[in-house]
């Protein structure tokens, strides 16, 4: 019996839908389909943006909750 390889590669996307969201600002745009967040730029401060709702983008959060507490 042959022996078949699956090619498949995960990407670890998040799909097509959502928002890229910027952490500096707030501001929140749609998702573009193939483009990852970390490739977007907030047009209204020029920041690298973030997946809303993603591992990166749930850190920051926790992060700026710390800074702001104490």
């Amino acid at each position: 019996m042959p022996h078949h390889e699956d090619h498949h590669v995960h990407t670890g996307g998040m799909g097509a839908g959502g928002s890229c969201i910027c952490v500096a600002c707030g501001t929140k745009v749609p998702h573009r389909p193939g483009v990852p967040c970390k490739e977007e730029r907030c047009p209204k401060c020029g920041r690298v943006m973030l997946r809303e709702g993603s591992p990166h983008h749930l850190a920051a959060l926790e992060k700026r909750r710390k800074s702001e507490s104490g």
